[in-house]
């Protein structure tokens, strides 16, 4: 049998971005849970910072501070979300092109076939290119949580030395 038209060399190419797919659902899933936290969050924070007018400035200068970064946390999971939904989008469209890719091999239009292949590989690339942004924006994001974790907590350290 021809190397070319081999079909585990067929399976291999639809293979690889099914197997990226599914990592990029699971990424996609667990953001959407970060996401819908921070939103909570947000809420939460807004509802405090408008029922409690009569809060020392200190205090209320912190949730504002938070509201402030809990949106921009809100915003950084939105883009990651949108990198994971382009790598989930592009790597179902890449393992869909390999098999078109196959078909035409073994149909013998080999201009369709390359054709074919060079989209999957741009579309495959276009997937990691989303998982790879979604995963740096996730970090960005984490990060951006642990500062407004260490400020708060040292705000409650230094209020507590105080009383």
């Amino acid at each position: 049998m021809d190397p070319a038209i081999n079909p585990l060399n067929v399976l291999t190419f639809i293979v690889a971005p099914a197997i990226l797919t599914n990592a990029s659902s699971v990424m996609t899933m667990g953001t959407s849970n970060r996401f819908a936290r921070a939103v909570d969050r947000v809420r939460m924070l807004s509802a405090s910072v408008e029922s409690q007018a009569e809060i020392d400035p200190p205090e209320r200068e912190l949730r504002l501070m938070q509201l402030r970064v809990a949106e921009r946390r809100t915003i950084l999971l939105l883009r990651s979300l949108t990198g994971y939904y382009l790598a989930v989008g592009s790597f179902a469209a890449a393992a869909l092109i390999s098999l078109l890719a196959a078909i035409f091999m073994l149909a013998g239009w080999f201009i369709l076939s390359n054709t074919a292949l060079f989209m999957a590989l741009l579309a495959g690339s276009s997937g990691v290119l989303g998982l790879v942004s979604g995963s740096a924006i996730l970090v960005l994001e984490s990060r951006m949580t642990l500062r407004i974790l260490k400020y708060e907590t040292n705000y409650r350290l230094t209020r507590s030395q105080r009383l």
